[in-house]
């Protein structure tokens, strides 16, 4: 549970080869303003060494420039969704597998520093559900769904707090799905054997997913910057090969 206390072992700022592949999908995607943000080569691979590695803001390298810089730029494009469309562009050119789609859940132990968002008002209770925060028998937490594609890709997630079942949020991530009508010929079976054995394929997804540590340990007091965190991770791993 250290680690958003510890410096991490980054993997450095993004090279020209690396910048070449994301600059122009950032490009695509970032809020277009009368200034450009600076340096952004720079920033965006301080919000990935910090993701990839837990690590807290301030252990962010001044070779990747302030920290601050790169806490204000995650957190504000987190709001405004920049890192949920850049999921979707990686999505758009890699192209989604649909003949075949996995639902799956997954508990993220939240670090104590997720704790103390502001209460807007709310009880404890109403606020913990609002950031996706709860406690079960794996201690407090948050739970993350995610629906991937026939290859285990990633492609669209839910939170919600830590005690809660997956299923509520089945409908809604599923409806997300274009309209793809059966053959005469399915069966009634609502999950045939050999489709079940295909699980490992999305179980596989969310070990590749929590090699990033802030998305393995929940360290985001707000749900929206945990889910931004997420996008993010998915995002590289469609690009990995």
């Amino acid at each position: 549970m250290g680690e958003c206390d510890g410096t991490g072992t980054g993997t450095g700022p993004f090279t020209d080869e690396t910048w070449a592949i994301w600059g122009p999908l950032i490009e695509a995607v970032r809020p277009r303003g009368k200034t450009p943000p600076h340096d952004l080569q720079r920033t965006i691979a301080a919000i990935f060494w910090r993701h990839e590695n837990g690590a807290k803001w301030r252990s962010i390298s001044a070779e990747l420039g302030p920290w601050w810089r790169a806490a204000q730029l995650f957190i504000h494009w987190a709001k405004l969704g920049v890192w949920e469309r850049l999921l979707d562009l990686v999505q758009d050119q890699h192209g989604v597998a649909l003949g075949m789609t996995f639902l799956d859940g997954t508990n993220i132990r939240a670090h104590h520093k997720a704790a103390g968002a502001p209460k807007k008002g709310a009880s404890f209770e109403e606020r913990d559900h609002r950031e996706a925060l709860g406690r079960s028998r794996g201690g407090y937490g948050t739970k993350v769904c995610v629906i991937a594609d026939g290859h285990g890709k990633a492609f669209g997630f839910a939170l919600a707090p830590g005690q809660a079942h997956e299923l509520p949020l089945a409908p809604a991530m599923l409806a997300s799905l274009p309209a793809i009508p059966a053959k005469r010929h399915d069966g009634a079976v609502a999950c045939p054997k050999w489709v079940y054995r295909c699980r490992h394929l999305v179980e596989n997804r969310w070990a590749r997913l929590k090699e990033w540590r802030a998305v393995a340990t929940r360290c985001e007091k707000t749900a929206t910057s945990f889910l931004a965190i997420i996008h993010i991770a998915a995002a590289a791993d469609w690009i990995k090969p």
